[in-house]
């Protein structure tokens, strides 16, 4: 019966996680629905699995929850997380306040931390910022073979005179398209704008850093324009706006099977 309750906390929060990335990546959006059913079916099993054979675990199983839904309410507060990422990160709380260990063993012995045992929202969370940075450093190398195979500057015109903590930011989250395939594919984001300077000859390139959906047509259809008429190169900064969504799931599903991917590197590295 354990793990039975285990894999159904396991497939539920699979299930909701796995809707709410695709929704979150097609749409930008995940109704608040979703969190609506997840949240109080996960806590009803939870609930039972505390009471029925981890009733000695109690205070863990609050310090579990009540650390993961602080830390989820910082991160939004301070802008590192959206609502939808946030609210995930709670509800995994709710499900699977510990590693469903009559379910799942590790494939790296390493990857059994003690923060995976009592603290498992966590160990998510920190594999899930883990394939975020590496997606920042395949996005680097990306640009670097770009510049070397093309020729073309990766800062052309006035966008050289940005700042080099918004081109270090749009090197690692970022790459370059032509105006074309930026027309085509809805799913990515322009990180350029223009803008009129002295009247209409003179246009002005800048860096956004944080695209947003509800501008994309116009900032499209100005980066268009400007290309026809030759203002600017065919080239432009755009990013496929990866929901963080996205990292937490993928967190999820590598801790499941091979555990604190952070816990393990760090013990391999100092053997």
């Amino acid at each position: 019966m354990q793990t039975i309750l285990a894999a159904t906390k396991v497939t539920l929060s699979l299930a909701f996680l796995l809707y709410a990335s695709w929704s979150d990546y097609k749409t930008r959006e995940v109704s608040n629905r979703v969190w609506a059913f997840y949240a109080p079916l996960a806590l009803f099993l939870s609930l039972v699995d505390l009471l029925l054979y981890k009733s000695s675990d109690w205070l863990f199983f609050v310090l579990s929850i009540g650390f993961t839904i602080i830390l989820a309410l910082c991160l939004f507060y301070s802008g590192g997380f959206g609502g939808a990422d946030s609210k995930a990160l709670m509800c995994i709380a709710l499900a699977l306040p510990f590693f469903p260990e009559t379910l799942f063993t590790p494939v790296f012995a390493s990857g059994i931390s003690p923060l995976s045992q009592n603290l498992f929202p966590l160990t998510i969370f920190s594999n899930a910022v883990l394939f975020a940075a590496a997606s920042g450093i395949y996005m680097l190398l990306r640009n670097l073979i770009w510049r070397v195979a093309t020729g073309v500057k990766i800062f052309g015109g006035t966008l050289g005179t940005e700042s080099i903590g918004k081109k270090i930011l749009v090197l690692i989250t970022g790459y370059k398209v032509s105006i074309t395939k930026l027309k085509a594919k809805w799913h990515i984001y322009p990180m350029e704008d223009i803008e009129i300077e002295n009247g209409e000859n003179l246009l002005k390139r800048k860096l956004v850093i944080v695209p947003r959906d509800e501008h994309r047509d116009e900032i499209v259809e100005r980066l268009s324009k400007a290309v026809d008429a030759g203002k600017i190169d065919a080239y432009v900064w755009v990013t496929p706006g990866l929901p963080m969504l996205i990292f937490i799931t993928l967190g999820f599903i590598v801790a499941l099977l091979f555990g604190d991917i952070v816990w393990a590197l760090v013990s391999f590295i100092l053997g």
